[in-house]
């Protein structure tokens, strides 16, 4: 992975919740299933193919539970992000249930080779069917706007009953959750849908500046891309420059692949590793948990927001082993990127329009240039629910820096501020319950909600 990717790029996408395998699942994984389940919810129309007009939620915990916490991905992210963190705090939190989003385009994707026994001769071989963007001119038009219409669907479903919502997000899927807050919906403020905010590693008004790569949202800038979009550049490519393949999928598809063969074998020489890319293939023989780490692992010089703190290689062996020496463990991380095939832990096609309004975003406002792209950002100053943001070492402060001037501009009456940097941007979603400051810190937030 390259240092010099964009914050665009990593916002959140190389995450993922532990998978229930369909292939060979047994008495266990059905039962989890049962009380895990991945539920459609029909939302408006965006002019895609058949079956797209639809988001999923992933649901951990009772269905009695008075209070529902809706989480949002971050980039690249999907439904399983939050699986194990959500595992954890509806644990922690009686009275709590965690739904966790799949963004409509997530229809988009063909995963059923991974309920084959050789998921990696389906996706590497090109077996799959892949979404041709020449073909994706409907995407163009699935921005923020389209975006918080689908979120307000299942957070009016969350609230059924009388029920509590928190809404919430990691990286880029907190500022999503900031943008729901302020939007206008029809003249109906955001934030009068929910009970409180919970930020994970995201934001807006600077949130990502301590990253030290800011985005140019001048109008100039904003109307080269927007043109860009129109024109059919709809899928934001910034993933191909990891070096993985060069379409909008193919990053994430070989992340999940070896999550998959970690999870099924982590002991087993690595299928992987002859099929990858020089500049990225492990230099010596690994097994299927080693490449996973190699993929994964801060030790290894990736990027603070596609990393954690798990491990290293075992010294010696042949094929080289993973030794767990982090607050995440490495098979918790394989269990989440084994994937589905639904729910799965990528969003296969972002779009490059979503890419656009959400760094527009970031002024938190209906600025001249927010308006001219349909954002109606209208009700920050008027928030009045309580907040919750937690940083990592990823933006160096500035997360909280940004929460903090939400709060002194808006009417919020109370906020928690949590920080670890001893995490890195990926950490908080699958570290041991142990080591996990986020779920730790967050417990004792939704229990204040509760009371």
């Amino acid at each position: 992975m390259s240092r010099g990717l964009s914050r665009r790029s990593v916002l959140g996408g190389v995450a993922g919740g532990v998978a229930l395998l369909a292939a060979g699942a047994g008495p266990a994984a059905a039962a989890g299933a049962a009380r895990e389940p991945y539920v459609p919810l029909a939302v408006g129309g965006g002019g895609g193919p058949a079956g797209s007009d639809r988001v999923h939620v992933l649901r951990i915990g009772p269905d009695t539970a008075h209070t529902v916490l809706v989480m949002v991905p971050g980039m690249f992210g999907a439904a399983n992000d939050f699986r194990l963190a959500a595992r954890d705090l509806v644990a922690a939190v009686p009275g709590v249930q965690v739904w966790s989003l799949d963004r409509r385009e997530e229809n988009l994707a063909d995963r059923s080779g991974f309920r084959t026994a050789d998921p990696a001769a389906y996706y590497l071989d090109g077996h799959y069917r892949s979404q041709d963007p020449a073909e994706s001119g409907f995407v163009a038009g699935w921005g923020l706007a389209r975006t918080l219409a689908d979120l307000r669907a299942v957070v009016r479903a969350a609230a059924r009953g009388g029920r509590r919502v928190v809404l919430g997000g990691h990286s880029w899927g907190a500022t999503t959750a900031m943008a729901y807050a302020a939007w206008d919906f029809d003249g109906c403020p955001g934030h009068r849908d929910v009970a409180g905010l919970v930020l994970v590693d995201g934001g807006v008004l600077g949130a990502f500046d301590g990253t030290g790569e800011p985005v140019d949202t001048s109008p100039e800038k904003v109307k080269e891309r927007l043109a860009a979009v129109e024109g059919g550049a709809v899928f934001d490519m910034t993933l191909s420059a990891v070096g993985l393949g060069d379409r909008a999928e193919s990053t994430q598809i070989w992340y999940q692949l070896a999550g998959w063969y970690a999870h099924r074998d982590p002991d087993g020489a690595s299928v992987l590793q002859p099929r990858m890319p020089d500049a990225l293939r492990p230099p010596v023989p690994v097994t299927n948990a080693g490449l996973l780490g190699t993929l994964v692992d801060a030790g290894f010089g990736w990027p603070n927001d596609i990393s954690v703190h798990s491990g290293h290689l075992a010294d010696s062996g042949d094929p080289r082993g993973w030794v767990d020496a982090g607050i995440t463990p490495l098979g918790r991380v394989a269990e989440a990127y084994a994937g589905g095939p639904e729910p799965a832990v990528w969003e296969w096609y972002w779009p490059a329009r979503l890419s656009l309004d959400l760094d527009v975003t970031d002024a938190y406002a209906e600025t001249d240039t927010a308006r001219s792209l349909g954002l109606r950002l209208r009700h920050a100053a008027g928030l009045d629910i309580p907040l919750y943001a937690f940083q990592t070492s990823y933006a160096k402060g500035t997360i909280v820096s940004a929460a903090r001037e939400v709060v002194a501009n808006s009417r919020i009456p109370r906020a928690t501020y949590e920080t670890d940097n001893g995490m890195n941007h990926l950490d908080p979603l699958f570290a041991a319950p142990e080591g996990n400051t986020f779920t730790r810190t967050l417990a004792p937030f939704l229990r204040g909600l509760l009371a």
